[in-house]
């Protein structure tokens, strides 16, 4: 069966809590993706932040992308996979959790990130068809 690690983007970077939203946007723009995990001091995973939330949460609310920090974004329990689950797995918790992105984790390290495209690469077209319905009303766990 295929795992977690064989299909996910190796060396994701991670934007550090206390970094920017400008750093962050920068960062993405930079990397070419559009969300980067939130990692902690000890460069474990604190959350997720993406272009979106940078728009909707911050810019559309008037907040200073300059002075607004990544973890003031980064709500709420990040959702991750073990690198040795495998891909079924994997679908689950993205259908699961109605997201496009899933960190990878080994050995409460960030290793890796698994999105819609890597799935599209390892699938067969029936389940990639039911996770793009699953997530397509966005996450379910985020605030309002």
């Amino acid at each position: 069966m295929t795992t977690a690690q064989e299909i996910m983007h190796r060396d994701a970077e991670c934007i550090g809590e206390s970094e920017t939203l400008v750093d962050a946007a920068r960062r993405m723009r930079d990397l070419g993706v559009g969300a980067l995990p939130i990692c902690g001091d000890d460069n474990r995973l604190q959350g997720i932040i993406t272009d979106r939330d940078i728009v909707i949460r911050c810019l559309a609310e008037g907040r200073d992308p300059a002075t607004t920090r990544a973890r003031e974004l980064g709500q709420g329990r990040p959702f991750y996979i073990d690198a040795d689950a495998n891909v079924d797995e994997v679908l689950q918790q993205m259908m699961e959790h109605r997201i496009k992105r899933l960190p990878v984790i080994d050995n409460n390290q960030l290793v890796g990130m698994i999105s819609e495209s890597d799935l599209a690469r390892n699938l067969p077209e029936e389940k990639l068809g039911q996770l793009v319905e699953a997530i397509k009303s966005g996450p379910s766990d985020r605030p309002a």
